[in-house]
C-alpha cells in the first residue's frame, strides 16, 4: 500500500506543481499550449506504441471499443433527458458535459503509472470508442438537437483523425491484427520518450486547471457531477461484477468509469451556444473528484505494486 500511495502522491504533486507554477507566473499561456502539444502528439503516442509491444490480440478485447462508445451514448441520453424543457444553454451544457471521459490527458498517465503496458492497451481500446464521441460525435449530436449548426460526418471524421493518439490506436491495432512484431529499436526509442508522458500529462493538467467560481454555476455543475459519478459507480459495478473479462481488465474498466470531463467539452459547449465558463468550472471540479476517487480505488484494489 505504501508504494501505491507514493505513486498516487507523485501524480498529485505533478498536478499541484503545474498549477502553482502557473499561478506564480513561471509558465505563460503559450507555454501551456507547448506542453499540451508535446504530451498529446509525442509522449502519449510513444507510450501507446510501447504498450503494444508483445500484445497478443484477443477477439473479446475489441468489445472494449464498443463499451467506450456505449458508455458515452448512455450518458448523452441522460444529458438529453436532463435538458428537456430547459433553455438552450442549459440543454447544451448537459448534453456536452454528462458524457465523455478525459482519458488521453488524464486517465492514460494514471493507468500507465499503476497498471503498466497491458492496462494501457485496455485503456487505448476503450478510448477508441470514447474518442468517436469526444472528438466530435457528441458535438454533432448536440448541434443537431439544439439547432445550433449542422455538423457533417466528414467534419467529425476529420477531427477524429487529426488526433495523434487516435491515429496511433488505429495503427497499433492493425499491426497487432496482422501479427507484425514491433522492431526493438523502435520500442527502445518510444519507451524512452513515453516514460516522460506521466509527468508531463499531470503537469499539463495542473497548468490547465481553472477555478473561476461563480455562485450561479453551482446548481448545474452539481447536477452534472451527480449524474456522472453516480452513473459511474453503477457502471463500475456492472463492469466489475458482470462482464466476463479477466480481473485485470475489469479493474482498469472500473478506473475508466471515473475519468473526469473531457478537456475539449468547454470548447464544444461554447460552439453550441452554451456557457463555456460553466463547462470549464465543471471540468476542473471533476478533475479533483476523479483524483480522489481513482486514488482510493487503486489503494482499495491493491493496484500498482507490480507495475
Amino acid at each position: 500500500m505504501g508504494q501505491v500511495l507514493q505513486k498516487a502522491l507523485g501524480c498529485i504533486f505533478a498536478i499541484a506543481l503545474g498549477y502553482v507554477l502557473k499561478r506564480l507566473g513561471f509558465f505563460q499561456a503559450k507555454e501551456k499550449e507547448t506542453i499540451k502539444k508535446i504530451t498529446l502528439n509525442i509522449t502519449l503516442p510513444a507510450a501507446v506504441i510501447t504498450s503494444f509491444a508483445g500484445f497478443q490480440p484477443e477477439a473479446q478485447l475489441y468489445l472494449l471499443i464498443l463499451l467506450g462508445l456505449g458508455a458515452n451514448l448512455l450518458f448523452l441520453a441522460m444529458g438529453m433527458l436532463l435538458g428537456r424543457n430547459k433553455d438552450k444553454a442549459t440543454k447544451v451544457f448537459y448534453m456536452n458535459n454528462c458524457p465523455g471521459y478525459n482519458i488521453g490527458a488524464f486517465t492514460m498517465p494514471f493507468v500507465q503509472n499503476f497498471l503498466g503496458a497491458f492496462g494501457m492497451v485496455v485503456t487505448c481500446l476503450f478510448d477508441m470508442g470514447n474518442s468517436v464521441m469526444c472528438t466530435g460525435g457528441t458535438y454533432a449530436l448536440t448541434s443537431a438537437k439544439t439547432g445550433e449548426s449542422k455538423t457533417s460526418a466528414k467534419a467529425v471524421a476529420k477531427t477524429m483523425l487529426s488526433s495523434a493518439p487516435f491515429d496511433v490506436y488505429c495503427i497499433m491495432i492493425v499491426v497487432a491484427l496482422l501479427g507484425l512484431p514491433l522492431p526493438e529499436a523502435l520500442i527502445s526509442v518510444t519507451s524512452f520518450v513515453g516514460n516522460a508522458n506521466g509527468f508531463l500529462a499531470m503537469l499539463m493538467i495542473g497548468m490547465m486547471f481553472e477555478m473561476q467560481f461563480q455562485p450561479q454555476h453551482l446548481k448545474q455543475t452539481g447536477v452534472v457531477l451527480l449524474i456522472r459519478y453516480a452513473g459511474a459507480a453503477l457502471l463500475a459495478m456492472l463492469f466489475y461484477f458482470v462482464l466476463p473479462f479477466s480481473m485485470e481488465i475489469r479493474q482498469v474498466l472500473v478506473l475508466l468509469c471515473f475519468a473526469p470531463i473531457p478537456s475539449i467539452s468547454p470548447v464544444f459547449t461554447g460552439r453550441c451556444g452554451g456557457d463555456e465558463g460553466l463547462s470549464s468550472f465543471a471540468a476542473s471540479i471533476s478533475i479533483l473528484i476523479s483524483i480522489a476517487i481513482m486514488t482510493m480505488l487503486v489503494v482499495t484494489m491493491g493496484l500498482g505494486t507490480g507495475a
